[in-house]
């Protein structure tokens, strides 16, 4: 009995008990306590439509109201009645030796008419509500014939009286086979949660489950592996639209690993990759502790001679997939298109639409291209994705605002950063640009566009058409040992707390269901 004396072990084994006896409890009650007919009863308005309600107080009439004989002291009660039992009740479960199978007393006031409702789809329980079937009323008395009920079923009383106090006690009595009628509450007016619903023994089971399977796990001695913490120092560099999720990956892997050191330098795919490859085929004593961040996979056929592959050994790059990255045009909030197709898309980049008048606008006005350099993956997926593999024009302008290459068909000028392109776009009238969606930041001064009328977003990247997305890459100089911090931070960004960083900026992680469909059908 070692693991008596590892309190963790008996924290365990206590819960799982614990769990044991609420579930078995549940199981039991449903199953060994006799099922009975029950019929509960609540009442779901009580209120004075008199200017005397009988408690000192009053209220406010209008209309008809006040020119009905009688009204003065009248009041109304909805009451409730419905078979809330395990069992249905039939006419003949009914033990009253009348017609009537209930009564419904209103102590100090006196019954003037009923109107009886109905639940949807029991409309053939008003052929019950007769005088031939003990429907009747005298004094503070209404009985109530021998209504038959399915398990759920229900019908309210609309009672006018007269007299007496509002809120007096209002009781509904009768007797029923193997039953009892009683009064009973509910969370809303017109639904009454089950003792245990099937969600409710679920979710027991699913507990009980979990807790035998950690118990047996810590007194067996086993425990899931931890997170590998490595010390060191590593660098993450490539993209900058993934920058800020790196940033924020390392500072989160950094407060849980004390000793371990991540900076993040963002200078764009591209420039990531070919330092990757160069480090990496210039080091002597294993792999370089770096990683490059990649807007979609690496060129095949780089200097590394592995470009592109996943399970790279030794030299080459070997990459891991982190999330799908929507991206999104942008255009100055004053241009006013709100959407463009493919093909008219690919004849702006082409120079042969230079004023946003031939695309749909009312008005004149140029059209000014902010993009990135050659370095970028951004520009890399805007340039596969939805332009059919063409470049961007030339660039045209070093402020995009004035053409300092006349012979240019457009005003078009190159950005190092993606927040330089936002800021650009925001800045420039007519402006159109690129960037990776952001869902968590508002945009002032710009507007996303649509493509071929499909809105850029995160929620619907995993299931509709929308073409402006990639699957951003995590590559490293062949497949970094377990035990390196190269691989804990990776294992980090690809699982547990990591991905939550990752969507919250925006992006969809590999690891879930819906990023799992286009990573894993990724080439």
């Amino acid at each position: 009995m070692e693991w008596v004396v590892n309190a963790e072990n008996v924290i365990a084994v206590g819960t799982f008990a614990v769990a044991s006896s609420i579930a078995f409890g549940q199981w039991w009650y449903e199953r060994m306590v006799p099922r009975r007919r029950r019929i509960g009863y609540r009442v779901q308005l009580d209120t004075a439509i008199g200017d005397d309600d009988g408690t000192g107080g009053g209220n406010t009439r209008l209309g008809l109201f006040d020119e009905a004989d009688g009204m003065d002291e009248a009041s109304v009660v909805l009451l409730r009645i419905e078979n809330d039992g395990a069992l249905s009740v039939s006419t003949g479960d009914y033990t009253s030796g009348g017609l009537h199978g209930m009564t419904a007393t209103f102590d100090g006031r006196e019954v003037h008419g009923v109107a009886v409702t109905v639940g949807p789809g029991s409309g053939a329980l008003m052929s019950h509500f007769t005088p031939a079937h003990g429907l009747e009323y005298d004094g503070s008395s209404l009985r109530i014939p021998r209504v038959p009920l399915n398990k759920g079923e229900y019908f309210k009383l609309l009672v006018l009286l007269s007299g007496g106090t509002v809120g007096s006690k209002v009781t509904v009595s009768g007797g029923l086979q193997d039953g009892d009628v009683h009064p009973n509450e509910s969370l809303t007016p017109d639904e009454k949660p089950p003792v245990f619903s099937r969600p409710a023994r679920l979710t027991s089971m699913a507990f009980l489950v979990g807790i035998a399977l950690l118990a047996g796990l810590i007194v067996t001695g086993g425990e899931p592996p931890p997170m590998g913490c490595a010390t060191g120092s590593l660098e993450v560099t490539g993209s900058t639209a993934f920058a800020p999720v790196a940033e924020e990956l390392a500072e989160a892997y950094m407060e849980q690993c004390p000793g371990s050191k991540i900076t993040v330098t963002a200078h764009g795919s591209t420039t990531g990759l070919r330092e990757l490859a160069e480090r990496g085929a210039a080091a002597k004593d294993g792999a370089p502790g770096l990683v490059a961040l990649s807007d979609g996979p690496a060129p095949r056929g780089q200097e590394t001679g592995d470009a592109g592959t996943e399970g790279g050994e030794g030299g080459g790059l070997a990459g891991t997939r982190l999330a799908v990255s929507v991206f999104t045009l942008l255009a100055h909030a004053d241009v006013p298109v709100r959407n463009l197709t493919l093909a008219d898309l690919r004849r702006i980049y082409a120079g042969e639409v230079t004023d946003w008048r031939e695309v749909g606008a009312g008005r004149s006005l140029p059209i000014v291209l902010a993009g990135r350099g050659a370095a970028s993956g951004t520009r890399d997926v805007l340039q596969r994705r939805l332009l059919d593999g063409a470049f961007e024009p030339p660039a045209s302008s070093r402020d995009c605002s004035r053409k300092d290459n006349p012979k240019a068909p457009v005003i078009r000028c190159e950005l190092d950063t993606t927040d330089q392109v936002i800021a650009t776009v925001a800045r420039v009238p007519g402006a159109l640009g690129y960037s990776e969606l952001r869902t968590t930041s508002t945009l002032e001064g710009v507007r996303r566009l649509s493509l071929d009328g499909r809105r850029p977003s995160l929620d619907g990247a995993g299931h509709d058409a929308y073409p402006y997305r990639e699957i951003e890459y995590a590559y490293t100089y062949g497949r970094p040992p377990a035990d390196s911090l190269t691989a804990g931070f990776l294992a980090f960004a690809t699982r547990g707390p990591g991905q939550d960083v990752v969507r919250t900026h925006g992006h969809l992680p590999c690891g879930t269901p819906e990023g799992l469909r286009i990573c894993g059908a990724a080439d």
